[in-house]
């Protein structure tokens, strides 16, 4: 299992701990950023983390799961390696038109035991969105996991949720930002248009 410290340093060794002011996928405002994608571009570290997140499932769950399902961009590299981990098929939705469907042949056996992945959890938004997604699939999310909880234990998925690590970052309306923050140009790192 691996420690809070170790995970953080798989971040940084990555370069994907980013500072500066940031616009999150939830239009929110922070001044640090875990760039995922970053940390997720090494197969090995992103094993690493996907096996040390699929160890601290509950048994019961790991053991209940069918399959697994994320949501793209973020959630789709996670998602496989949790598959992998886990050793159940990985799937992922998309919002083509803005809203999650399953695509590309992709389908959910009526009652299927879903394990939900994204890669970070803010506000929750995506993750219900993309839950409400795969029971209109047919599928039961029984659980959520991800590799960050940035939600500072806010988030009500409905569903039982785990984070490989909770990150409790400031964040801020967009016309809450503090003076300094306010002062730094802010950056969209993230992959939801819109915000």
């Amino acid at each position: 299992m691996l420690t809070d410290d170790q995970i953080l340093a798989e971040f940084r060794a990555a370069d994907a701990l980013l500072e500066g002011h940031f616009i999150l996928s939830s239009g929110l405002r922070s001044p640090r950023y875990l760039q995922c994608a970053r940390v997720l571009m090494d197969p090995a570290r992103a094993e690493r983390l996907a096996r040390a997140l699929a160890a601290k499932l509950p048994a019961d769950q790991r053991e209940a799961i069918d399959v697994v399902v994320s949501p793209a961009m973020g959630g789709v590299i996670i998602g496989h390696e949790m598959g992998r981990a886990l050793g159940r098929p990985a799937m992922f939705l998309e919002r083509p038109d803005g809203v999650f469907q399953l695509r590309r042949g992709f389908s959910l056996e009526p009652g299927a035991k879903v394990l939900m992945v994204e890669d970070v959890v803010t506000t929750g938004l995506s993750s219900r969105e993309a839950i409400e997604a795969i029971r209109k699939a047919g599928g039961e999310v029984i659980a959520e996991a991800s590799l960050v909880d940035r939600s500072q234990g806010q988030s009500n998925l409905g569903v039982p949720y785990t984070a490989l690590i909770r990150i409790d970052v400031p964040t801020y309306a967009a016309d809450s930002v503090p003076p300094e923050l306010a002062a730094i140009p802010a950056v969209k790192p993230g992959s939801r248009a819109g915000t």
